[in-house]
C-alpha cells in the first residue's frame, strides 16, 4: 500500500482471503495462456457486488475483459457472454453474500443446463463488504451486526447444495493455499461443463475463523481443512456425497461428471439439425390458401 509496493494497492483489509484467490486465478489464467497459446482476451471475469467483486478489476498486467454486474446476478450475465461466444473462457467470481443468497435461484437451473463456465465462490461467512451481517453460510448463533443476539437459521452446506442440484464440477478450496487452489481453478475452466470452486476466504475484520480453518496445536484446536483422499472418487456421487457429509472440511476435487454434454455443445447439435428459411419462405406461411 505504497509507491514501492504498489502491488498491494487493493481495496481489501490486511490479511483478507481474497488476496489468495486473485493470486491463484492470476496462476490459473496465465497456465491457460500459456498451454494453449491464446491471448488474455479469450478471457472474461464477471463479478458480482461484495468484496469479491474487486477481482474483476485487479488482476496484474494485461486485463482479461471484466464486466461488473449486479448484486447476486453473475450467472444470467455469464450464460449471456457464453452464448454470445461460446470459445470465450468465462470465469464468475462471487462471495457467499451475494451468490447464496439472492444469487441462489439462478445457480439450479445453470446446473441444469451444465452451463460450460467456472464460478470460483468466495467464502467468509459474512457480508463483508456492508460490515458484517450474517450470510447463509454464518453459523447457527453467530453474533453479526444483523443478528444481535445469535443467528437463528442454520447454515448452509454450499458443497451438499451442489451436488443436490446437480452441478457436474464440485471443487473446494483455501484461499491460504493459493497453488493448490489454482490447480483446482485450471481443472474447474477445462472441465467441460459447469464448474464450481468453492473458497474458504476468512475476512480478517467481521469473521476471521483461519484459527478454526488451520487449526491451532498451541490451543489443542484441530483444524477443520484437510485434503481429499487420495482414494477418493471423484466419478462416484455416493463417495462424494459421503466425503461433503463427513466431520471436517475437504480440500479438493469433490465430484466431476464429465459424461454430460454442455450446454453449448447441446444448443450447437440443436442449431445443426434445424433447416433454415428464406424470407420468402416464412412469409408464404402467412398466406391464405
Amino acid at each position: 500500500m505504497s509507491a514501492t509496493n504498489p502491488e498491494y494497492d487493493f481495496k481489501w483489509c490486511p490479511g483478507c482471503g481474497d488476496f489468495g484467490v486473485r493470486r491463484a486465478l492470476e496462476f490459473a489464467i496465465e497456465d491457460r495462456m500459456t498451454r494453449m497459446e491464446i491471448p488474455m482476451a479469450n478471457n472474461v471475469v464477471v463479478a458480482g457486488i461484495g468484496c469479491s467483486g474487486n477481482l474483476v478489476h485487479l488482476l496484474e498486467g494485461p486485463q482479461p475483459y471484466g464486466f461488473h454486474g449486479i448484486h447476486g446476478r453473475t450467472l444470467p450475465i455469464a450464460l449471456g457472454v457464453k452464448m454470445g461466444n461460446p470459445e470465450l473462457n468465462v470465469i464468475i467470481v462471487a462471495g457467499d453474500g451475494d451468490f447464496l443468497s439472492i444469487g441462489a435461484e439462478h445457480i439450479a437451473p445453470q446446473a441444469a443446463r451444465n452451463l460450460n463456465v467456472c464460478a470460483v465462490i468466495m467464502d467468509n461467512g459474512v457480508y463483508g463488504l456492508t460490515k458484517g451481517q450474517s450470510s447463509p453460510t454464518s453459523e447457527m448463533g453467530m453474533i453479526t451486526s444483523s443478528t444481535p443476539y445469535g443467528k437463528v437459521e442454520q447454515a448452509l452446506s454450499p458443497l451438499d447444495l451442489y451436488l443436490t442440484i446437480g452441478v457436474s464440477f464440485v471443487a473446494s478450496g483455501f484461499s491460504s493455499k493459493p497453488k493448490d487452489l489454482a490447480k483446482l481453478i485450471t481443472a474447474g475452466m477445462e472441465h467441460p461443463g459447469f464448474a464450481m470452486v468453492h473458497v474458504q476466504s476468512p475476512c480478517t475484520t467481521y469473521n476471521d475463523n483461519y484459527e478454526v480453518l488451520k487449526g491451532s496445536v498451541k490451543k489443542g484446536i484441530e483444524p477443520l481443512i484437510y485434503d481429499v483422499p487420495e482414494d477418493h472418487d471423484p466419478a462416484d456421487i455416493a463417495a462424494a456425497r459421503k466425503l461433503v457429509g463427513s466431520p471436517g472440511l475437504p480440500l479438493g476435487i469433490v465430484y466431476q461428471d464429465t459424461s454430460r454434454p454442455s450446454f453449448d455443445q447441446k444448443l450447437q447439435e440443436v442449431e445443426e439439425g434445424i433447416k433454415v428459411r428464406s424470407v420468402e419462405q416464412i412469409l408464404d406461411t402467412y398466406k391464405v390458401a
